[in-house]
């Protein structure tokens, strides 16, 4: 005398994950307005998957802490950048961004 075990779960429904609620109403990934993204969701996107592609990278004013003049560095510098006047080093090279030394304000050049 075997007895079969029901399922909780309809096979015809649709299903859902454990925790989730179900809402009829959605249509799942249709949801999001394509043509009007969320901005917050556009800067996590690789940089040729948002709807308009775009750089990572940019140029930025960098303010040297002892002599206070400006170099202009490049986000994702390759080499190790000093400054023209004290020769204080600005930026160290990592493996994406570089990193700027304890003390250097920045500021991002605007896009002409």
């Amino acid at each position: 005398v075997y007895k079969r075990q029901v399922s909780t779960q309809s096979t015809w429904g649709p299903t859902r994950a454990r925790g989730q609620q179900f809402r009829p109403h959605t249509m799942g990934f249709l949801d999001a307005d394509l043509l009007y993204p969320i901005e917050a969701d556009e800067k996590k996107k690789h940089k040729l998957k948002r709807l308009v592609q775009g750089p990572n990278s940019y140029f930025m004013d960098v303010k040297c802490p002892s002599c206070y003049a400006i170099t202009i560095v490049f986000s994702h510098a390759s080499t190790v950048v000093l400054c023209g006047s004290c020769q204080t080093v600005l930026a160290q090279p990592t493996g994406g961004k570089a990193r700027l030394t304890e003390g250097c304000s920045f500021r991002k050049k605007s896009d002409l």
